[in-house]
C-alpha cells in the first residue's frame, strides 16, 4: 500500500536543546545590528513568520526574505557543532525512520518550519538524514503557513517520484499546529507527545491517533499503515481520539 509520511522535526524527531532560538536570535542579531528583544516564538511556526514576526515585535523593518534566509542558514551552520553536544534524537526515531524508509511503496520525507539548509543540519547532527527522502519534503522557506506546505510536499513527490496524487498522505508532529496542516489538508494526523503539549491539548485541537512518543516501532508503523491505501476518514461526532 501507498503512503506518504511527513515528519516535524524539533520535538518530533529531535531536541535541539534551546539551539534553534539561538539560531534565530544570532540572525536576527546579524541583520538587525542588536539582540532581539526576546526569544523566538516558535512553536510549529515556520521561519518565514517566525522571523517576520520578531522585526515586528522589535519596531524594525522586515528585510526581504532572501537576505533572512542567508542569515539563517548561517547561524544554523555555525551551530552544527553546539547541537551535536546538547541535542539528541528522540528515542526510537532511529529505528522508526529506517523502519519507514524500507516500506515498498511508502515516500517518508518532512514537513518542517524550519529552511531546507537548517533542516538538513538538525537531522545530520544525529545521523537521520540518509533515513528520510529529503528532496522532496516541504521547509519554512517555502511557505508562511505551516497547511501550505502540504501542498508543496505533495507537488514535490508526484514530480520527482510519481507517485499518485490520490495517495493518502499523513503528518507526525507534537503542536497543534502540525494537527491543524493535516486536517485542514485532508491529511492524516499522528500526534506525538514529545514537546510541550499535552495529550489532551493534542486531542483538542483534532488529533485522533496521539502517542507519547516514538519509542515502540512496531506500534508507530501499525498507526501509519492504518493510513495507507485508503482516503483519510472524515472523522464523525462519534470519534474519540486513541491516546496510545
Amino acid at each position: 500500500m501507498e503512503l506518504i509520511i511527513l515528519w516535524d522535526i524539533d520535538h518530533t524527531l529531535i531536541e535541539n536543546s534551546g539551539v534553534s532560538k539561538e539560531i534565530y536570535a544570532a540572525a536576527f542579531s546579524s541583520l538587525a545590528g542588536c539582540v532581539p528583544t526576546g526569544p523566538a516564538r516558535t512553536e510549529g511556526r515556520t521561519d518565514r513568520l517566525i522571523m517576520r514576526e520578531m522585526f515586528l515585535r522589535d519596531e524594525l523593518p522586515v528585510p526581504e526574505w532572501p537576505v533572512i534566509e542567508d542569515a539563517l542558514a548561517q547561524a544554523g551552520h555555525d551551530r552544527l557543532g553546539d547541537l551535536r553536544s546538547r541535542g539528541t534524537a528522540l528515542p526510537g526515531v532511529h529505528e522508526v525512520l529506517k523502519a519507514a524508509s524500507l516500506r515498498s511503496g511508502w515516500v517518508s520525507s518532512v514537513l518542517t518550519g524550519n529552511i531546507a539548509a537548517n533542516a538538513h543540519v538538525k537531522l545530520s547532527a544525529f545521523g537521520l538524514d540518509s533515513l528520510l527522502d529529503l528532496s522532496v519534503g516541504s521547509y519554512g522557506a517555502d511557505a508562511e503557513l505551516r497547511p501550505e506546505l502540504v501542498a508543496v510536499a505533495r507537488q514535490r513527490i508526484q514530480r520527482l517520484r510519481g507517485v499518485p496524487a490520490d495517495v493518502p498522505a499523513v503528518l507526525v508532529g507534537d503542536t497543534p499546529r502540525d494537527v491543524e496542516a493535516a486536517l485542514s489538508t485532508d491529511s492524516g494526523i499522528v500526534a506525538v507527545a514529545s514537546g510541550v503539549h499535552s495529550p489532551e491539548e493534542l486531542a483538542a485541537a483534532g488529533a485522533h491517533e496521539i502517542l507519547p512518543d516514538l519509542l515502540d516501532t512496531k506500534e508507530v508503523l501499525s498507526v501509519l499503515e492504518s493510513f495507507a491505501g485508503h482516503a483519510k476518514r472524515p472523522r464523525t461526532s462519534l470519534d474519540r481520539p486513541r491516546m496510545r
